[in-house]
């Protein structure tokens, strides 16, 4: 699939505010309100765009600490253990990494407690988890999301 400048402008959009109307993409990207539907439709289709999200607040919704965990598994099928991590409570996030460790999870929970019920009791009792390591985030601050990063990105050629 080919993603040229005027691709990469809409993503750029969506990925700033995925609520935008295709009238108002079209004219921050400057082509017709047919053109934009199309492309984004083709987006979705090839799968460039695989969904439209809304950005939470994890204090707002009362999730007051967040952690990674660092986990390290022994002999264990790392889909399975990976679905089952991801369908712990608290866990937002779990990716399979390379090097020295296996898994990074990104746990927000309401308290200390919560978290440490969490990485003590559930994700030490896996079948498989050897250890683990937690950092909790004392501040955070997002980067700048894949889509917005247009004019750096090359075009890519098939």
């Amino acid at each position: 699939m080919n993603v040229d400048r005027v691709d990469r402008a809409i993503i750029s959009e969506l990925s700033q505010d995925s609520r935008l109307s295709i009238r108002e993409l079209a004219g921050r990207v400057h082509i017709s309100r047919t053109a934009a539907h199309n492309r984004v439709q083709r987006l979705i289709a090839d799968g460039v765009l695989s969904g439209f999200a809304a950005t939470v607040d994890r204090k707002a919704l009362g999730l007051h600490v967040t952690a990674i965990v660092i986990v390290k598994v022994g002999d264990v099928v790392w889909s399975e253990l990976a679905q089952a991590l991801a369908e712990l409570p608290y866990v937002e996030n779990v990716q399979a990494v390379s090097g020295d460790i296996d898994f990074v999870l990104t746990v927000s929970a309401p308290d200390h407690e919560r978290l440490s019920e969490v990485i003590m009791r559930q994700i030490h009792a896996m079948p498989g988890v050897a250890s683990t390591r937690s950092y909790v985030v004392l501040d955070e601050h997002p980067g700048t999301a894949p889509g917005v990063m247009m004019d750096v990105w090359p075009i890519q050629t098939p």
